[in-house]
């Protein structure tokens, strides 16, 4: 059995109504406090009743609600600049992974020199001196409420990339999956496959261990099984719990097994086409990617084919590991995300791009089959119209 280090430092509280707990959370780490958070329609409600419930415990809140998808360094920088000016002791990143990955960059520039791009992965990260975050999700995909990671976006030129580091992992984790009853159905579907792209690339993982496998194929079942049925069904609270705790897996896992060639592919869409979601991306290259990856892999790719078809069972591991791919292929039509680049407005010459800043992040080399520049842009162009 292989050696393997698991660490997860941050505080889970999980299940409906735990929202309530946010004010006495809050006050262990600070009483000046930053609610971070984008500034849509559906976003109002929980942001004002959080703040409430700050408030309700004697807690200086201010409110940053500039959050964009695919967050910028312009907009970290602007809520640092609030932090520092209101002395935030405490930021809370509430909503989406965008939301939450702005808490932390934030967290970092606020008490660092330069900015917070100044920290990423490719460099030796922030201190100590990072502020204490506690994040909400919102959505049921990311996990980025139990991850050490923060992705942003420099515009200036079409580059994504993320902090990586344990100093950005949130002290608590609050996840009540009634707050993601509110969720339209592209974002449950989109989110929701994030989560299973998340749990699957981590088993997959050359860096993965016996307890990241176990968790993830568990949450895959559980991503199997619930996804369709919240989609039928918004309001279905048992599904809504099962994803949100599948989603948390996910952000376990990443975080201690890292995720695959399609999650560095995916955030460099992200960076040249930021009308793309994460999501969006994940799918339209799936398809490409389960071909090119399941002959290094047999084993898990039957696995977890057997998980989508229990009939699977009967076949060898070469025939179910195929059949995998498929699978695959009719759970992203089921749920809504056969799409292709084309579709989302990726064009060829993005394309091109994207491919040649496919090794900028060092996701890919947690393949098992290590893709090179050309590879990554032939199935890139594979997946352009479908």
């Amino acid at each position: 059995m292989k050696a393997f280090t698991y660490y997860a430092p941050t505080e889970i509280i999980f299940g409906c109504g735990k929202i309530q707990t946010i004010g006495e959370v809050t006050k262990r780490f600070g009483s000046k406090v930053l609610l971070v958070t984008d500034d849509s329609k559906a976003m109002e409600k929980v942001s004002e009743r959080v703040l409430n419930l700050l408030r309700e415990e004697a807690l200086d809140a201010i409110h940053f609600n500039g959050v964009k998808p695919n967050p910028t360094t312009e907009i970290v920088a602007e809520g640092a600049a609030i932090a520092k000016a209101g002395g935030i002791q405490v930021v809370i990143g509430l909503g989406g992974g965008s939301s939450m990955d702005t808490a932390k960059a934030i967290a970092v520039e606020a008490t660092h020199p330069g900015s917070a791009w100044d920290y990423n992965c490719h460099t030796a990260g922030p201190t100590e001196k990072t502020l204490p975050i506690i994040a909400v999700g919102t959505t049921a995909g990311t996990g980025s409420q139990v991850t050490q990671c923060s992705v942003i976006t420099r515009t200036s030129d079409k580059d994504k990339s993320a902090i990586w580091h344990r100093n950005i992992f949130p002290k608590a984790a609050i996840v009540d999956p009634e707050l993601t009853k509110t969720m339209p159905k592209s974002v449950t579907a989109q989110t929701g496959f994030d989560a299973f792209c998340h749990n699957f690339e981590a088993y997959l993982s050359v860096n993965t261990s016996p307890m990241v496998e176990n968790l993830a194929l568990e949450a895959i079942r559980m991503i199997v099984t619930y996804l369709p049925r919240a989609l039928a069904d918004g309001d279905d609270m048992e599904a809504r719990s099962q994803m949100a705790w599948a989603d948390t897996m996910g952000g376990l896992n990443n975080s201690n097994a890292g995720v695959t060639l399609p999650h560095g592919l995916g955030m460099q869409v992200g960076g040249h086409c930021p009308h793309v979601t994460h999501g969006q991306a994940l799918a339209a290259f799936y398809p490409a990617f389960t071909r090119y990856t399941y002959p290094a892999a047999v084993k898990k790719f039957a696995a977890v084919g057997r998980i989508f078809d229990s009939s699977l069972r009967h076949v060898d591991d070469e025939t179910a590991a195929g059949r995998c791919c498929e699978e695959i292929d009719q759970f992203l039509k089921k749920i809504g995300l056969w799409i292709c680049f084309k579709d989302l407005g990726v064009s060829m010459e993005d394309i091109r791009e994207i491919a040649d800043c496919g090794q900028v992040l060092g996701d890919y080399l947690n393949n098992p089959r290590v893709a090179t520049i050309e590879e990554m842009y032939e199935l890139m162009v594979s997946c352009y119209e479908r």
